[in-house]
């Protein structure tokens, strides 16, 4: 190859500077110059060096270079995310134990917060266990003061009850029978606001529930005893582990009284079914055979000692009682048209999934 003479500027001025240089080299080919001067000994003029290479060869160097360290980046990256997602992992599965174990008491499958947990977290599954404990005590308390006074008040009406008998031996069969009716009607409202003392003590009570199958199978079985002179025939359609959550003795009374009313009017046939139209709530019906329940008359029949027919035997505090029970429970309770051909009544209450 010939020589070849570069097109360099003029700009070194003293022997310590290099200058790079981006040139057009031979054929047209793009080169990288590194120029400098040097001083050689017994010589006064310094001499100007270049060195060139093809850039091309070059930037292929530098594009290795970078594809490397991208790669390597991303690879160190990735690894530090994956570990401190690891760490996180680590670090949080005695929280999420904590939570499945919490879930596991809200659907009432435990009474307590049980297995081994970490230093820090066992102190607030300790006060979280106290604090469980506590409130159970406090219903359980709340419940037994309103069930002692319920049998406080019943037991002078007891005695109240047994006078009538006195007066009407006397003679005074009237009087009598007004003092027993109302007797009767305390008695209802006894029994009207102990129910409602008992659903406020037990309606936020972490895992408080109960299984509709066996609460309406015994509900059945009291109901065919009863009516069994009449010929009616209860009949059910409950999915296997349907639960209400709630008290039991809350579902067993409102389902109760409406199966009770349905008792007074049907013909021959009632069913009661339960199913889960939405998620967190079942929904009952109990449809009857009966005469019906005019449209404008259904809102009424929920008001408190609201009697819509007097030869029908009751103290109007039944639906009352439903509707207020399932509205504490954040539920509804209305009445609609049956199949059947009379009167449907529709209890929505929340559900354990």
């Amino acid at each position: 190859m010939g020589a070849y003479t570069f097109s360099v500027p003029d700009d070194l001025t003293t022997t310590d500077a290099l200058h790079h240089h981006r040139l057009q080299g031979p054929n047209g080919v793009s080169v990288m110059a590194v120029e400098g001067m040097v001083q050689l000994p017994g010589h006064n003029t310094p001499l100007r060096i270049l060195v060139a290479m093809d850039a091309q060869r070059i930037d292929a160097s530098v594009d290795f270079f970078r594809t490397i360290l991208i790669t390597s980046l991303l690879v160190l990256g990735a690894g530090l995310v994956s570990a401190a997602s690891l760490q996180v992992w680590i670090g949080l599965r005695p929280l999420n134990d904590l939570r499945a174990r919490l879930n596991r008491v809200r659907d009432g499958e435990a009474k307590r917060l049980d297995g081994q947990f970490p230093a820090e977290v066992a102190p607030l599954v300790n006060d979280l266990n106290i604090l469980l404990l506590h409130q159970a005590e406090v219903v359980q308390r709340g419940r037994v003061l309103a069930g002692n006074l319920a049998h406080g008040l019943r037991t002078p009406l007891a005695v109240v009850a047994n006078e009538t008998i006195a007066l009407e031996r006397l003679g005074q069969a009237e009087k009598a029978e007004t003092i027993q009716a109302q007797v009767v009607r305390m008695e209802r409202m006894i029994d009207y606001h102990t129910a409602r003392a008992r659903a406020a003590a037990a309606r936020d009570v972490p895992g408080i529930r109960c299984d509709v199958t066996s609460s309406v199978e015994s509900l059945r079985r009291v109901f065919m005893r009863l009516h069994q002179g009449r010929g009616l025939v209860l009949s059910t359609e409950i999915p296997p582990g349907t639960a209400f959550r709630g008290d039991r003795q809350d579902l067993e009374e409102m389902l109760g009284n409406l199966v009770d009313n349905a008792g007074k009017w049907a013909e021959r046939n009632i069913m009661i079914r339960c199913g889960q139209p939405s998620p967190g709530w079942l929904e009952v019906t109990i449809d009857d055979d009966g005469p019906g329940l005019a449209a404008d008359l259904r809102g009424e029949a929920f008001a408190r000692g609201a009697r819509l027919d007097d030869t029908v035997p009751g103290s109007g505090l039944g639906l009352a009682i439903v509707k207020d029970l399932a509205e504490m429970y954040g539920g509804t309770a209305s009445l609609g048209d049956s199949p059947l051909g009379g009167l449907r009544a529709i209890l929505r209450l929340p559900a354990i999934a």
